[in-house]
C-alpha cells in the first residue's frame, strides 16, 4: 500500500493546494499574470477577478475573455479560476454560463464571493453545475467560496462541509465593512487584522471549519504591495497563529513572499523524511527518534510536511522523494 492509503485508512486525505492564489482582474495583468506563471510553473493559483477586481459596465465582454484565455494554450497547467459575481448580481448567471458553459474543463475552480449562508452556496453551485455540463464536467468542478458577510461565518461549517467546496476564502474587507462602522477600519491590515477579536474570530471560525472537513483555508489578501516584507509578515503570522495553508496576492510582488512563508523549512523537510523512513521501516508501528514517540497520528502531520515542500516547488531530499513517489516492485516473468 501506498504510504498515504496507510496513514488516512478510513479517513479523507486533507485537500492541499499552492500556497499562493493571485487575483488579476484586467486584460493587461492576467496576461502577465499567465506569463509569470509559465516562468514560475504551477507553484500559485490565479484567479482571473469578473467581480471587485474588473472594471464596471463591460461584463459580458469580460467573461468571454476570460474564457477565452482559459481555453488557449498559455493555461498549460490548468491552474486558473474564476471569481464571478456575487449570486444576487444580474451578471451572475451569465458570468457562469459564459465561462463554465465554454471552459469548464479548464478552469481549476470556480469562486462564489459573497454569499449570505449555506443555502446561497448550494444555489450557486446548482448554476454552475447545470452550466458545466455542457463541458462535461457535471458535478466535478471545485468551487472556492469567499466568506465575507455574517450569514456565510454563521454557515461556516455546514458551507465547508460541501463535498464540491475545497476552500474558503476570509474576505476581510467587506467583513469589516459589514460592521458599518463598529469595527475600525485599521482592522482591515495588520496589526488590527491579527488582534481585533472580531476579526480574530472570524478568521479562526473559518480555518477550524476547513480542517474539521479537510478543506483549505485561504487567508485574505494584504493591501500593501511596495513593501514584501510586510506581505511575509502576515503570510507568516496566517499560518503559524491562525492555520491558515493559502492566502491572496493582488500585486506579482506578492507571489514569492507567500509561497515561501508557507513552504516548509529543509530542516522540517528532513526532519519529517527521517522519522517517515523509520516509521516505514517498521511498517508504519510506533517508532522513537531522539528521546521522541512517534507513530500514525504524528506520520500523518510529516507527511503533510514533505506534500506541501512538494507542492512549493522546493528540492526535495532523494529518500523524501522515494517516500512520496514509492516504486512499485518488479515481478519477473517466467
Amino acid at each position: 500500500m501506498h504510504p498515504s492509503e496507510v496513514l488516512f485508512q478510513g479517513t479523507r486525505q486533507p485537500l492541499l493546494l499552492p500556497a499562493c492564489d493571485h487575483y488579476a482582474g484586467s486584460e493587461k495583468l492576467m496576461r502577465k499574470s499567465i506569463a509569470l506563471q509559465q516562468e514560475l510553473g504551477p507553484l500559485f493559483d490565479i484567479t482571473f477577478d469578473c467581480e471587485d477586481g474588473a472594471s464596471a459596465g463591460n461584463e459580458e465582454a469580460h467573461a468571454r475573455l476570460v474564457a477565452e484565455l482559459l481555453l488557449s494554450d498559455d493555461n498549460k497547467f490548468h491552474r486558473i479560476g474564476a471569481r464571478m459575481h456575487d449570486l444576487r448580481s444580474p451578471h451572475f448567471e451569465r458570468d457562469v454560463e459564459i465561462i463554465c458553459g465554454a471552459a469548464a474543463h479548464k478552469l481549476a475552480y470556480v469562486v462564489l464571493p459573497k454569499p449570505d449562508g449555506v443555502q446561497d452556496v448550494q444555489r450557486a453551485i446548482d448554476i454552475i453545475n447545470t452550466h458545466a455540463q455542457k463541458a462535461g464536467r457535471a458535478g466535478s468542478l471545485p468551487v472556492h467560496v469567499l466568506i465575507e458577510t455574517h450569514g456565510a461565518l454563521h454557515d461556516v461549517y455546514a458551507i465547508a462541509a460541501l463535498p464540491q467546496v475545497e476552500c474558503l476564502s476570509f474576505g476581510i474587507m467587506d467583513f469589516v465593512s459589514s460592521h458599518y462602522g463598529a469595527v475600525p477600519g485599521n482592522a482591515m491590515r495588520t496589526p488590527g487584522q491579527f488582534t481585533h477579536p472580531l476579526v480574530v474570530r472570524a478568521k479562526l471560525e473559518i480555518a477550524a471549519a476547513c480542517h474539521a472537513h479537510g478543506k483549505v483555508p485561504s487567508h485574505n489578501v494584504t493591501t500593501e504591495i511596495k513593501d514584501p516584507a510586510v506581505v511575509a509578515n502576515d503570510a507568516q503570522r496566517a499560518a503559524a497563529e491562525f492555520g491558515y495553508t493559502r492566502m491572496w496576492s493582488i500585486h506579482p510582488n506578492q507571489i514569492k513572499p507567500v509561497i515561501k512563508a508557507f513552504t516548509p523549512r529543509l530542516s522540517e523537510v528532513n526532519e519529517a523524511t527521517h522519522i517517515l523512513q523509520d516509521a516505514e521501516r517498521v511498517q508504519w508501528g510506533p517508532i522513537s527518534q531522539n528521546g521522541r514517540l512517534h507513530d500514525r497520528a504524528s506520520y500523518r502531520y510529516y507527511w503533510t510536511v514533505l506534500q506541501r515542500a512538494r507542492l512549493a516547488g522546493l528540492a526535495l531530499p532523494e529518500a523524501a522523494a522515494a517516500l512520496l513517489n514509492p516504486v512499485e516492485p518488479v515481478t519477473e516473468s517466467k
